[in-house]
């Protein structure tokens, strides 16, 4: 593995804000945050993508994500909280370790998180329903 920006957070060798610290897990502010408080939760061990993840990692990222969103709430007295996790490039995942962000919304706020609504074909969702069924 080349050199992992979150491993090196994680180890402390690279400086950040952290807002909660365990063996397993760290939770940091986002140098560049869609809004001010956007944290950051990720596993200390280095996992590239959500599926490296173990079952038990899985569990605790998605706790501590709501820890995070609740304090969140509590302390900035934000309207809402997106929780966004990106799998891949295409995906927009930047760094290649997996994490979750943690984001603090407020009415008119400006940040836009919308996609086009695609619709399917008859019979397509059915296609498409018989191809990952199997597989989960």
């Amino acid at each position: 593995m080349a050199e992992c920006l979150f491993c090196n957070i994680a180890a402390g060798k690279v400086a950040s804000m952290k807002v909660y610290e365990d063996n397993q897990f760290v939770a940091f502010f986002d140098l560049y945050p869609a809004n001010k408080g956007h944290v950051l939760v990720a596993p200390k061990r280095h996992a590239e993508t959500l599926m490296d993840l173990t079952e038990e990692e899985m569990a605790g990222i998605a706790l501590l994500s709501q820890r995070v969103a609740g304090a969140l709430k509590k302390a900035l007295n934000c309207d809402g909280t997106n929780l966004l996790q990106n799998n891949g490039e295409a995906a927009g995942q930047l760094i290649f370790h997996a994490h979750f962000h943690v984001i603090p919304r407020f009415k008119d706020d400006g940040l836009q998180l919308k996609w086009p609504r695609n619709l399917y074909s008859e019979g397509e969702m059915e296609q498409y329903k018989n191809k990952i069924a199997p597989l989960v």
